[in-house]
């Protein structure tokens, strides 16, 4: 018989093994923890009605997101169909609703980063607009991943465990050039913080006293920034598969929701009727 510790300390390892991130990890051993403390059974005697109960609980009684279901779902099959092989996980749940991102307009963008608090800010917005990053990518990006000559970055172990490429706009370049210089000799992180890099939440901060400076109506996050950087490129005339490795997108599908954000593209469409 398998202990509830020896199958939870199983699944880390097949996880690590596997290359998941540390927050997938965290995210499957938690799923699987509560189920298997929700359920009070061995892991062995599962069986799909068991699965099929908890994912109910979590619609109904717990209220979860689609989103939330659906995690906990891949968490459980990792678990009993990956490892265990038992093939139990195989049913329907809530599809996740596709929401198009909100975007800022390039004039919008401007005064952003004109309002930014500092040099240091405004180098940051500059940054995470031109590169298209996530915000856990920006705090970790370290000066010797800045390739300046060639006009590239590089994402060490992104989302997915892989390592991407992404670019560096001639602007964003003469600015690293002044920004640089007023960092310490040694300094590790592009954007250092009291304790290594600077924290997600700080950079959270910095983007919201812009745009409340700048007096924008639209919530406006770090990742809001990642939606611009490929909308605008979108309707520069770039192709979405370069977009797509751009962002580090997996899926193309992922990718295509930036067809239906892209207004301006559409206000370019002739009217039939203009035409008789």
């Amino acid at each position: 018989m398998i202990t509830f510790s020896n199958i939870l300390q199983k699944l880390e390892t097949e996880l690590k093994l596997r290359g998941f991130s540390p927050n997938t990890l965290t995210a499957y051993i938690n799923s699987n923890k509560f189920f298997l403390g929700w359920i009070k059974k061995d892991a062995e005697n599962v069986q799909e009605d068991d699965i099929k109960d908890y994912l109910a609980h979590l619609i109904s009684d717990k209220n979860l997101s689609p989103a939330s279901i659906s995690l906990n779902k891949a968490a459980l099959k990792f678990l009993f169909d990956e490892i265990l092989q038992k093939n139990i996980v195989n049913m329907k749940t809530p599809k996740i609703p596709k929401h198009i991102p909100v975007v800022l307009i390039k004039e919008e963008i401007k005064k952003l980063i004109d309002s930014a608090g500092s040099y240091k800010s405004r180098v940051m917005i500059q940054f995470l607009y031109s590169s298209g990053l996530r915000l856990s990518e920006l705090v970790k990006l370290k000066l010797k991943d800045l390739e300046i000559t060639e006009k590239i970055g590089w994402v060490r172990k992104g989302k997915g465990n892989k390592d991407r490429l992404f670019l560096l706009s001639d602007t964003i370049i003469k600015e690293l050039e002044k920004y640089t210089l007023t960092l310490d000799p040694d300094e590790k992180y592009l954007f250092p913080g009291w304790k290594g890099h600077i924290s997600p939440r700080n950079v959270q901060k910095v983007v919201d006293n812009a745009a409340r400076r700048a007096c924008l109506t639209k919530k406006v996050h770090p990742h809001m920034l990642r939606h611009c950087f490929a909308t605008h490129l979108l309707e520069s005339g770039v192709d979405i598969r370069k977009i797509q490795e751009l962002l580090g997108h997996a899926n193309l599908q992922t990718t295509q929701i930036y067809t239906s954000v892209s207004k301006e593209e559409l206000k370019k469409v002739k009217n039939p009727l203009d035409n008789l």
